[in-house]
């Protein structure tokens, strides 16, 4: 465990049911019981490395869904968005060389954990913009437009992953960014579109981070709104 990253004694239980929450709804899309799924999950997990719990991450949620889409139910593509404010440092490292997973992220610079370079490619499946402190909706939904939802699109995903991290919100107290709920609407409804044409429409999101109450309220109400 890193210095930021606690434990009490139910933590290793909620991680696991954390964990386990993505499998399951990875089964419940592969076996069209439903077609999109959130997970309002804690801990978060995308900071977390296969090997090394960190930044307020024990398990890698999204990482552990991902990898039994590929190995139970035989995805050969699967895409991972990560909006949170930081980088997914744990999931970049963990797929950085599988072609079958393509991870994007967009995350403000300077943050933690200082990771999630745009020189950072992996095998060619790793995407990373970074946005200056004060970027709004506006700037947000024109890189995912104009740069990131292309790539998604010609990688064909079978199913999407997203790393719901709704600490961008303007209120968030732990960044600088300007973002509301109304952004992270557009963009899991554009993501819905892209599973629409490829996936069967499957998509299944994981909680990350988000640290005003309100603002994680409203945002998770309007991104479930979108998966619908």
């Amino acid at each position: 465990l890193d210095v930021d990253t606690r434990m009490v004694p139910a933590s290793r239980a909620a991680a696991l049911r954390a964990a386990g929450a993505g499998i399951a709804a990875v089964d419940a899309v592969m076996q069209d019981q439903t077609r999109t799924a959130f997970c309002a999950v804690r801990p978060p997990g995308h900071h977390a490395t296969a090997q090394v719990s960190m930044g307020f991450c024990l398990f890698n949620n999204i990482a552990v869904a991902a990898a039994h889409a590929r190995d139970l139910h035989g995805l050969e593509r699967i895409t991972i968005v990560d909006f949170d404010v930081h980088h997914g440092n744990g999931t970049q490292a963990i797929f950085e060389r599988d072609p079958a997973v393509q991870y994007l992220s967009t995350h403000q610079s300077g943050l933690y954990p200082h990771s999630g370079s745009v020189y950072e490619r992996g095998v060619g499946n790793i995407h990373n913009l970074l946005l200056p402190p004060g970027s709004d909706g506006l700037r947000f939904r024109n890189v995912w437009e104009d740069e990131m939802l292309p790539l998604v699109d010609a990688f064909r995903p079978q199913l999407i992953l997203i790393s719901a991290g709704f600490d961008a919100h303007l209120r968030d107290p732990l960044a600088d960014l300007m973002l509301d709920d109304d952004d992270f609407a557009w963009l899991t409804g554009a993501l819905r579109t892209l599973a629409d044409r490829h996936a069967r429409g499957r998509v299944v999101s994981m909680l990350e981070g988000g640290y005003d109450l309100q603002a994680l309220r409203e945002s998770s109400v309007a991104h479930v709104a979108a998966l619908r």
